[in-house]
């Protein structure tokens, strides 16, 4: 069995004890949370939401942490205008414990 949800402006397909990164979470490592809205829930048969449905897709927070640096770098031709910038985006990682359908 597997979903697709969204979660933090992103979709996800899943499966039980899958581990992925979504937008960062507000849940310290070890805790069960409950996942974004579930789209659409596949196995032997499918169903898709309209929007979303009323199943449930829970996962246990593995890990916490700040992903690769991203350099922005921003140049004006002959304007001697140089500017960077550094990001690293916050994540969490969660293990897909179950879906509930």
């Amino acid at each position: 069995m597997y979903a697709i949800i969204r979660t933090g402006g992103k979709q996800y397909r899943v499966r039980s004890g899958d581990t992925i990164r979504v937008e960062r979470l507000l849940a310290p490592v070890g805790e069960r949370v409950a996942l974004g809205e579930v789209l659409l829930v596949g196995g032997e048969t499918v169903a898709v939401g309209s929007p979303r449905l009323e199943a449930k897709v829970f996962g246990t927070v593995v890990e916490q942490g700040r992903g690769e640096k991203v350099r922005v770098f921003k140049y004006k031709h002959r304007k001697h205008y140089r500017r960077t910038r550094g990001h690293r985006q916050a994540y969490t990682a969660v293990r897909i414990d179950a879906i509930e359908a």
